[in-house]
């Protein structure tokens, strides 16, 4: 399918919310585990459903046939990708971690060959190539002859495997089994998907959550910030965002989709800026250059 002034719009709106949801992770990671807060924020999420999608569970036949599907996908996409990157906050910066993020393309690419006997054009891996480098100069601080002896942060190598579960979940929305499409597909609309996918991500989340209580003796600071932050990650990164990715993602596929999805690191840099006083150093900026070089190669290839 082409790409529409609305799909972009739809695809431009994710990365936004996905930003300030990096933020929000990095002011609050002092005053809840990281764990915790993924099952919280689902938990919320999963209320916010109910009303719209709770005919789902009306038929749960429906749901169980299709466990081998939902499973991963609720695993991937709301257990382990949100867990990950709010672990990952704890030791690296908001904009390091979206920065990270914009590695997505490569894996795209990868998992789309591996497994979907999907072959990149030419352009796709050049524009793949680009964001990756920008990758590597932020993990290199700016230096990049000392990769070979790079020191990563835990959290940088936490949001790497991040980034290839939620590549995996892409290509899951996007390549559906036989039991997902056309008439064998439940008659569900977006809110009934998310829900069961809410349901299955909440099974791993809270297995997670009570292992991370039962091994770490941080407690949660509840404060009315601390409700509005749960609040807001509850509605725009999860409901809204998870909407917006997957309309624009069955509309153009998963490797034109991550290329969106590297915009999130310039708006993470700028809310960076403005609310945690952390400014980006060059290598940040010449990031930004190679990652919207990769965007505007790959964008090429679907306007021929």
């Amino acid at each position: 399918m082409t790409l529409t002034p609305r799909i972009a719009l739809l695809l431009l709106l994710p990365p936004l919310l996905w930003a300030g949801n990096a933020i929000v992770g990095r002011l609050v990671v002092a005053d809840i585990p990281p764990l915790m807060l993924n099952l919280l924020r689902w938990l919320l999420a999963l209320a916010l459903l109910l009303p719209l999608g709770w005919t789902a569970l009306t038929r749960p036949g429906e749901v169980l046939r299709r466990w081998r599907y939902l499973a991963p996908l609720g695993l991937l996409g709301v257990g382990s990708y949100n867990s990950l990157q709010y672990m990952a906050l704890r030791t690296s910066t908001p904009l390091n971690v979206t920065l990270i993020a914009a590695s997505m393309p490569v894996w795209m690419l990868l998992i789309g060959a591996l497994f979907y006997r999907e072959h990149p054009q030419r352009r796709q891996l050049v524009g793949a190539l680009l964001s990756l480098l920008g990758v590597a100069l932020v993990l290199s601080r700016g230096d990049l002859s000392a990769l070979a002896r790079v020191h990563f942060v835990a959290g940088d190598l936490l949001m790497l495997v991040a980034v290839m579960c939620w590549g995996g979940y892409s290509w899951l929305l996007a390549r559906p089994p036989a039991s997902m499409q056309a008439e064998a597909r439940p008659a569900w609309g977006w809110a009934e998907f998310l829900l069961v996918q809410t349901l299955f991500g909440l099974l791993f989340s809270g297995v997670t959550a009570g292992i991370e209580h039962e091994l770490t003796p941080m407690t949660v600071v509840w404060s009315p910030w601390l409700l509005l932050a749960l609040a807001y990650v509850a509605i725009g990164p999860s409901v809204i965002a998870y909407r917006c990715w997957g309309l624009g993602v069955t509309a153009v596929g998963p490797a034109v989709a991550a290329f969106f999805s590297n915009l999130t690191p310039v708006f993470a840099a700028l809310l960076s800026a403005a609310l945690l006083g952390e400014w980006p150093q060059w290598f940040h900026g010449a990031a930004f250059v190679l990652i919207a070089a990769g965007i505007a190669v790959s964008s090429r290839r679907q306007a021929g």
